[in-house]
Parts: C-alpha cells; sequence; structure tokens
C-alpha cells in the first residue's frame, strides 16, 4: 500500500501513510471508544476539507482511503469512508459501522438552509442510539445531540438502509453504484 501511495502521490504522502499505519499499530490494544475519539481526530486534523471539483476535478468522487490520505484532502464523503476503512482496520466489525447520508443544517438547527452531507456512524449494539463522527464537529456525540443531521439514507458493505434506523428497507449494498465502485478501487489498492 505505502509502494502505491509514494508512485501516485509522492513522499508528502507516504509521511501521511506511515502516521496512519502507527494510528492502526497502536490502537490494536485500545478498547473501541478510544479507537473511535482518535480515528475521528486523526482525520479531522490531518485531511483539508475541499470539494470534489477541486480536489479531482469531477462534481461528486468517492475517494478509497489511500486517494484521501495521497492527496491529504477529500469531502465529508472522503472523511466517513477513510474512517470507516480505519476502524474496520482495527476490528471494529462492520455491522456496528454505518456511512450516513443527511441532509444538514446550516447554521444549526433552526436554519432552513440545508446541504448533503455524509457522516459515519457507530452502533455500539444492534438497538443502542448511534455516536456519530463527523468532520464538520471534533466530538463524537450521540444522534440525539445532532438535531441539524436529518438521516436520509445509511448503507455499509452489508446492506443499504433507509434513515439511520436498524430498519433494512432500501436494498443491499449492490444498489449504490458509487460504493460499489469504491470498494473495487479500494480492493485493488490491498483494503479487503
Amino acid at each position: 500500500m505505502q509502494n502505491v501511495l509514494s508512485q501516485r502521490f509522492g513522499a508528502p504522502a507516504a509521511a501521511s501513510f506511515s502516521d496512519w499505519q502507527k494510528l492502526l499499530k497502536d490502537g490494536t490494544a485500545q478498547p473501541e471508544a478510544a479507537n473511535l475519539k482518535r480515528v475521528n481526530d486523526f482525520f479531522n486534523r490531518r485531511v483539508r476539507f475541499d470539494e470534489d471539483l477541486t480536489v479531482w476535478g469531477r462534481s461528486d468522487y468517492w475517494a478509497t482511503p489511500m486517494e484521501t490520505l495521497g492527496r491529504g484532502a477529500g469531502d465529508c464523503e472522503d472523511f466517513a469512508i477513510v474512517k470507516y476503512f480505519s476502524l474496520l482496520l482495527l476490528g471494529i466489525p462492520d455491522e456496528k459501522m454505518r456511512l450516513v447520508y443527511v441532509q444538514a443544517r446550516l447554521g444549526g438547527v433552526n436554519s432552513s438552509i440545508t446541504q448533503a452531507h455524509m457522516v459515519l456512524a457507530f452502533y455500539p449494539s444492534p438497538d443502542a442510539e448511534p455516536l456519530i463522527l463527523d468532520n464538520l464537529i471534533n466530538d463524537l456525540q450521540p444522534a440525539s445531540r445532532r438535531p441539524d443531521l436529518q438521516p436520509v439514507f445509511s448503507f455499509n458493505s452489508q446492506g443499504l438502509w433507509q434513515g439511520a434506523s436498524g430498519a433494512r428497507g432500501a436494498g443491499g449494498p449492490g444498489t449504490l453504484s458509487r460504493w460499489q465502485e469504491l470498494l473495487r478501487r479500494a480492493r485493488a489498492e490491498g483494503f479487503d
């Protein structure tokens, strides 16, 4: 992975990769809660937010973890994706995480201005309220403390759901073509 990253993005990307590997190595003995915070903080500090058009020259592009590390920049989907894959590598089961597409109220809960946004939700147990990992807010917060986010659909490699609830309603993960394309590219980079 490091060779692919160095060849494609240069020496600064290799340094980011080394720091990421250290994060993963140090996290093997940490509890889930500590790793959630460490991963959220790491990427919120290390990756610069920018629009896909600026970073990738496309209006909507879902970057692999290697691409996000390599560019050191990404949009909300890229933050959620790189956190998801990092937590998988730290041993957090897929069924405890979902990428959640939301409508975010800009300026707070009373704002009428919304924008499409993506976050990562962590479910400590199947029926538990999820914790939200977000590039806009560094603190991990339960979903109930994020009334500015209105879930539209959520997904992981196991399925696709309407909203963020546990009720499967939208279909399997194969119905989300951008996700399938991302998984294909991530496998080519060495992710299982």
